[in-house]
Formats: C-alpha cells, structure tokens, sequence
C-alpha cells in the first residue's frame, strides 16, 4: 500500500490507509491511548481503544517516545468528536521506523522558543516546528514565483563562479584560498559577471546562489554565507527602468505568496502580507535627509549614507503618508556608491536603494558601461585598474547600457515575516562563531 500525506487523508474516509509519520504527542489513558502523528503536510489523531484485540498495538504505543517515527495502517473515519479535522485513523497495524530517545535536547514544542544558540546546535529538531515547516514552505514560494516572473519575462537563469580571481567589486572582506598555487577567493556578489551577460548580449539575466562574506559581524542582519538574488537588463534609459521591473517583480512574488500561504501566515505568524496595490513611493537622497531633518529632528553624522535609524524613520514616514511598507531612495551621492554605478552631471550615482519595514534590503543602480569612464572611477576609490582588467575588458568590444539590483533573500524573508535575527530564516546559518551543524 502507497503512503498517504495527512493532506489528502479526507479523500479515503472508510477506507484503509497507511501514513508515515513522526510522533507528535502520545496521550495514554485509562480505555483508550491516542498519538498524534506528524508529517511534512499536517496532523492525524491515531485512536487504539485498550482492549484483547489491540493489545499488541497498546503494548507498541505504551513503550513510544515522541518523535519517533512511525509507519501506521489502518482504516481512516470521520469523527466530528476530534478536534483535529474531524478525523481519526483506527490503527490495524503500527511499525516502529526509529524510537527517538525520550529526552529531547530542546522543547520544539516551546511557544517562546529554548535559546537561540541550543535550538541552532540542534537545527534538525528546531526545524520540526510547524512555524519552521511553514516558513520554509513560504520561502519555496517565494523562490518559485521569482524565477517564474523572470522565465515568464524572458530573462535568462546564469550560474556564475564562486571561485574568484582579483579583489572584491565593493572592498568586502572575502574568503581567500589557494587555488592550486594562485590566490583565489570565494566570490561576495555575482556582480562582474551578470554584466558580463550584458556584454555577451543576454539582454536580461537573474540568478540566485550563495555568496560569502568574511565579515566578523555578529549582528542580527549578518551571515558569512548567504543566498544573493540578483538580476541585470540591458538597454536601458535610466535607473528607472530597473525600479520598474523590481517593483513589478516584488509585487508579484508577495501576491503569489498571499494567494498560497496567506491564511496560515496569519494564522501562524500573525502577520499579514504587504500591500501591492500602492506604488512604491520614489525619494532622492537629499529629499530623504530634508524629511529627517523636518519631520523627526534627526541629523545624522553620515552625510553620504543613512543609518538604521534613518532607515527606520524614513518608512515609518512613508507607511504614514503613502500606506506604502516600500520606498525607493534615490540619487545617493557618489561617494557612498561602487566604482560601476553610473554617475549624473551633478556627482550623484544613478542608483537606489529600496527600504522594505524599517531596513535596506536592495542596492540597485544603472551600470557604467564605458571602459574609460569605468577605468577612471575604480581609480578615483582607490582600486588598480590592473586587478580588476578582465572585467573593464568585457566593455571594449560594445556593450548595451544596462543596470540591475542584488539583495540577501533572508533579509527580504526576515521582513516579510517580521522575525528580528537571520538566524531564525535561515536553513543552516553561517556566522563568525558558527560552523556547524
């Protein structure tokens, strides 16, 4: 007999079925015993009255421990008594897959959760959690509907190297190898090679893979590993056109994400999805400052930049005034940009950033295409032209203007969500203390 997901149990009523399952809880009284049994889809009630019949399936669930797992046969009926779905499965036949030992190293039933760092030593209990089963879910969706926007847009899914020759675009801290006597290091954005898809022509490319970062940060926002989406367009006119496809994109990944989770993520989380009937708001940078300075009194001693704070400030004005939890930043002085961004008449780069609740979660900006110009920036941030000549190559030959965006996917998870630590939307996380499991 096939197993059955705890899902689709309410096709086969008064018919027998067969679950694999972990034990969820085990509830043994006087007349009767009752597990409940847990997959990957949701919960069953299984009921073995005590009696001479079922005395070897009462000696079975008497000596079970919770989350072993088990394989359960027996005749699935409707029962508007049980609390759970209505539903009960009267067992004929209960196998014991692996008994777990009785003493758990953390609660996963805890409400408020063991502390951060056991649950983590023990990731693959903490990751039972209904929560946990359901966020990851949600994040599959998530996942999906991005490259389901992008394939339905004709962009083209890359894969570029992790191995990586010459420095870092932006000066971050990256791993360094040997590589078979040469120095290497593990790649901190795909960045120099979406645009070289530009100059081969791909016209628009995404791609989503890990990136390293060797930062000895131990805040609530960093990972020394993380998933990094990032896409390109080529012929452009202006950064706008990049905030378009972005915002286009963003929409219709929250909304697929509303129309297949949105009922258990509040239920479950508390939270609802971000409304995608308001258009993002659009501010320059110096305009930012001004709404700062005006509307809350605060001046910061970043010039060039913002700070959390800032950040904070800015959506809780947006949210305000637009109904809107994103906001574009716009026209950010050079300074505080990468030696690629394209730069105006006036020394601000043609770039932006997107603030999503209260944090920046994209830098997005159009893209230096003339190798001069390109060769005359790095210089200006104190990059040799000579380490980084591969890459200023790939615009000698004719190149499309192009520009395009990257992002952390856990960070955009952590606000969708709410969540306050990476730690806690991440699979197996990476940090300055933290290697395994």
């Amino acid at each position: 007999m096939n197993r059955c997901y705890i899902k689709d149990l309410n096709n086969y009523y008064n018919k027998e079925v067969r679950v694999k399952a972990f034990v969820d809880n085990i509830r043994d009284l006087q007349y009767v015993q009752f597990v409940i049994l847990r997959d990957s889809s949701g919960k069953v009630q299984v009921t073995i009255e005590k009696n001479e019949e079922n005395k070897d399936l009462v000696e079975i669930v008497s000596n079970l421990t919770l989350e072993s797992t088990v394989d359960v046969v027996g005749t699935l009926m409707e029962n508007e008594k049980v609390k759970l779905n209505g539903m009960e499965i009267l067992p004929s036949k209960i196998v014991v897959t692996t008994k777990s030992l009785p003493e758990l190293p953390i609660d996963i039933k805890d409400k408020n959760k063991s502390l951060r760092e056991t649950r983590l030593d023990y990731r693959f209990l903490d990751l039972r959690r209904d929560d946990n089963n359901l966020f990851f879910k949600c994040q599959t969706i998530v996942l999906h509907a991005m490259r389901e926007y992008w394939v339905s847009k004709g962009f083209i899914e890359i894969n570029s190297p992790k191995i990586c020759a010459g420095v870092a675009e932006s000066g971050a801290e990256v791993f360094k190898l040997d590589y078979f006597g040469e120095e290497a290091s593990l790649a901190q954005s795909p960045q120099f090679y979406k645009q070289m898809a530009m100059a081969a022509g791909f016209d628009k490319v995404f791609e989503i893979a890990p990136a390293f970062r060797a930062e000895k940060s131990h805040t609530s926002y960093h990972a020394t590993e993380i998933f990094m989406v990032d896409a390109e367009i080529s012929w452009i006119d202006s950064v706008d056109d990049v905030m378009d496809m972005q915002e286009d994109w963003i929409k219709y990944v929250l909304n697929k994400l509303r129309d297949t989770y949105g009922k258990e993520i509040k239920e479950t989380f508390n939270v609802e999805i971000s409304n995608t009937d308001v258009k993002f708001p659009r501010i320059t940078f110096d305009e930012a400052k001004r709404i700062l300075k005006e509307n809350f009194n605060y001046v910061s001693e970043k010039e060039d930049d913002f700070e959390r704070k800032e950040e904070e400030l800015l959506c809780k004005y947006v949210k305000e005034k637009y109904n809107s939890d994103f906001v574009f930043i716009t026209k950010f002085p050079k300074s505080s940009r990468a030696f690629y961004h394209n730069i105006d008449e006036n020394g601000y780069s043609n770039s932006y950033d997107l603030l999503y609740k209260g944090v920046e979660i994209t830098t997005g900006a159009q893209r230096e295409h003339r190798p001069d110009v390109l060769e005359r920036q790095a210089i200006e941030k104190g990059i040799d032209p000579e380490s980084i000549r591969f890459y200023i190559d790939f615009f000698k030959y004719g190149c499309p203007p192009h520009g395009g965006f990257g992002f952390g996917l856990a960070r955009l998870m952590m606000k969708i969500f709410e969540f306050d630590n990476i730690r806690e939307v991440t699979y197996l996380y990476r940090g300055p203390n933290r290697l395994t499991p």
